[in-house]
């Protein structure tokens, strides 16, 4: 089986070197039309990978589909790891819309100018796939040796869908933020963006000059009193790790969510990447429209009750529908993210049609 995980992983690399090194290679405004033929490749590539799933299973390549899944106590045909993988990959697709909400407004709130945006999700991307791979890791041990884990995990679950509903989103300033506190203590930071640098030295040609051309530099009081030669983060690296703390926080309810589908780590690793490789284009695709889906956020709220109820209730589940368990939960997850989505547009639209009249 290490066979698959090291091809796999190096094709996620490979992917990403070809990303930043040659499609990206420059900072540039990444434009609508742009991030919706990015979004295209990397959600056919993450649909695609389910009939390579498929074989991979039923034909048992690198010895996949030997093991038992411990959330159903089954092995995983190739049929049931295809079906358990597009479950997963929609959870996580649908949970990593939520996570656009915030890396807006983190750009917002620190005024991050839209050419350096795709710099700071790439490594943002990069990093979030680590820390995601590590508590993959932790998961599947926990929950192939203390199966009761899992039923911690639904009542999470359902608490935070509820939570979700019900709390009120407030616009946080940066400098108010616990993270970007705790990291003036450590590292000045400046002011100005200096290019697309994430740390600077004090006395360096852009730590003396604004760096967006056109506007007039102006003094800026950490790098006036900082000695020469002292390593500063830029705004552009407080973005970056408030994108790494976020993804974290996210990760918490949605590797759960898909723990209640498989516990096969293959499968939770390989729908988890596929979700959050296609986030950067989907943020710049959706980032300017993110108001307009007014009733996303219900969708995803009711989707992690729903995950969790099915954690909590599984055996039953399954008794009352068979083997066509697993279809029905992918069938009716589709149902609610379709419905949050159309009716945001039907009622936008109504509300468009009223402010004209």
């Amino acid at each position: 089986m290490i066979w698959a995980w090291v091809i796999f992983i190096g094709f996620v690399f490979a992917m990403l070197a070809l990303d930043l090194g040659v499609f990206h290679r420059k900072s540039h405004v990444v434009s609508f039309k742009e991030s919706l033929g990015w979004s295209a490749v990397w959600i056919s590539l993450g649909l695609s990978f389910s009939v390579l799933v498929y074989f991979a299973y039923d034909q048992h390549w690198f010895d996949l589909g030997y093991s038992v899944d411990a959330v159903d106590e089954v092995l995983n045909t190739g049929k049931l790891a295809a079906t358990k993988y597009l479950t997963a990959y929609v959870v996580e697709k649908s949970l990593s819309v939520d996570n656009i909400f915030v890396i807006a407004m983190v750009f917002s709130s620190l005024a991050v100018p839209a050419r350096y945006q795709h710099r700071v999700l790439f490594w943002g991307i990069l990093g979030a796939l680590l820390m995601r791979g590590a508590m993959i890791g932790l998961g599947s041990v926990l929950v192939q040796n203390f199966h009761a884990i899992l039923y911690v995990f639904g009542a999470f679950l359902i608490f935070t869908g509820i939570k979700m509903l019900v709390m009120e989103e407030k616009e946080e300033h940066p400098e108010n933020n616990p993270v970007v506190r705790w990291i003036r203590k450590i590292f000045p930071i400046t002011r100005d963006f200096h290019g697309q640098h994430f740390m600077d030295r004090a006395g360096s040609e852009w730590s003396r000059a604004a760096s967006e051309p056109g506007l007039e530099a102006i003094p800026d009081p950490i790098v006036e009193s900082a000695p020469v030669g002292k390593w500063l983060l830029t705004p552009l690296a407080v973005a970056l790790i408030l994108v790494e703390v976020t993804d974290l926080i996210f990760a918490v309810d949605s590797i759960p969510a898909v723990f209640a589908i498989t516990a096969d780590p293959f499968l939770v690793f390989t729908s988890n990447v596929f979700a959050i490789l296609g986030l950067r284009s989907l943020y710049f695709a959706l980032a300017g429209l993110i108001s307009k889906f007014r009733y996303l956020k219900p969708a995803l709220s009711l989707i992690l009750v729903l995950v969790g109820v099915k954690m909590l209730a599984a055996k039953w589940l399954k008794l009352w529908l068979g083997d066509s368990f697993n279809l029905t939960v992918l069938a009716v997850i589709l149902a609610i993210l379709a419905t949050g989505v159309i009716t945001s547009l039907i009622v936008g639209k109504k509300d468009e049609r009223n402010s004209h009249s």
